[in-house]
């Protein structure tokens, strides 16, 4: 049976502040506590085949290598050109030491079969590192806090990337405004993208705000609110975004599941979702609500005041010693997140 496709050029288009153009809605490739790479990869493979062009990768998914092997056959079978893809991956936090960067990306590069990656990004703004599938006993005790020192340090080792030619863009993920006013002024080549926890129940609505006032895009992961994430992020009480009252109001009104109207809801909003699923119709779906279909600005604005600020991937492994508790991480910002 042949599988449905959507015409790429039907799917929103963003500029980023250096001029290019990128997808309005990516294919996430995190998978890698409940699937293998190879399934990882395979779902990839298929989303490049219904139109994706955006992926969104990262070496501690693990799964680079088998994604590469992916990319390699649909460029050779002529599904895609390299330069219709924006392949966007990201340092570990095990490789912040000076002269780590290059070795990381060049390893990136290598497995995943390529002379350059779109955008290239500090996966976490501090080298804490904790192996694959790790729980919070196997924290890491040589956690640190944030060091805008030590981050710059890092930036101006990917900045080298840009100037090399094997970087086109850079980016940042999992900032915060309090670290963003202290970096930002110091970068000589400027994050294009910022990749965050953004969903229908966790809009942050300041830091989207500060984002496009300074010409950085946000990039949504968890935009359906990350039903499957890692045990370690959960706690009692969490909020089932796909419970939300309000979301699933609107789906049952385009006839639609809550994922959808997610997807819809962050595209129209103006940042970009990276959402993943291994199942075509899933995937398949996921695209092609983007390009039609459309929310109402009344659904839009119920959507906006439904926000419960209730951010679901707390980063709790990445403690460090004398943090009194996941907020931390945050600078506290999720008490003050409102407009």
């Amino acid at each position: 049976m042949r599988m449905e496709s959507v015409n790429p050029a039907a799917v929103p288009q963003r500029r980023l502040s250096n001029g290019m153009v990128i997808p309005g809605i990516g294919m996430g490739t995190f998978g890698n506590d409940r699937y293998t790479p190879e399934e990882v990869a395979d779902a990839v493979y298929g989303a490049i085949k219904a139109g994706y062009r955006l992926l969104d990768c990262a070496a501690a998914y693990g799964n680079e290598r088998d994604i590469g092997r992916v990319l390699s056959r649909t460029f050779e079978e002529g599904i895609v050109r390299r330069q219709e893809l924006t392949v966007m991956t990201k340092l570990w936090n095990d490789m912040h030491g000076q002269g780590d960067v290059l070795v990381a990306c060049a390893k990136s590069l290598r497995d995943l079969g390529l002379d350059y990656v779109d955008v290239y990004m500090v996966h976490w703004p501090f080298p804490n590192y904790h192996a694959p599938g790790a729980r919070l006993k196997g924290r890491n005790p040589d956690a640190v806090p944030f060091s805008a020192e030590e981050y710059l340090s890092v930036w101006r080792q990917m900045e080298h990337l840009v100037d090399m030619g094997i970087v086109r863009s850079l980016g940042m993920s999992n900032m915060t405004i309090t670290k963003l006013e202290q970096v930002l002024p110091l970068c000589r080549i400027k994050p294009v993208v910022l990749e965050v926890e953004i969903n229908p129940t966790f809009q942050q609505p300041k830091l989207f705000e500060y984002c496009i006032r300074h010409d950085i895009l946000p990039v949504a992961f968890s935009p359906m609110g990350s039903p499957c994430r890692p045990e370690r992020d959960t706690e009692e009480g969490d909020v089932v975004t796909f419970e939300m009252e309000e979301l699933q109001e609107i789906a049952r009104a385009h006839h639609c599941h809550p994922a959808e109207i997610c997807v819809k809801w962050a595209v129209q909003r103006g940042h970009v979702p990276i959402p993943f699923s291994v199942y075509p119709e899933e995937y398949t779906g996921n695209l092609r609500c983007t390009t039609e279909d459309f929310l109402t600005d009344a659904e839009m604005e119920m959507l906006q005041k439904a926000d419960r600020n209730a951010r679901l991937i707390k980063g709790k492994v990445f403690l460090w010693e004398g943090a009194e508790s996941w907020r931390d991480i945050w600078d506290g910002e999720d008490e003050s997140n409102k407009l």
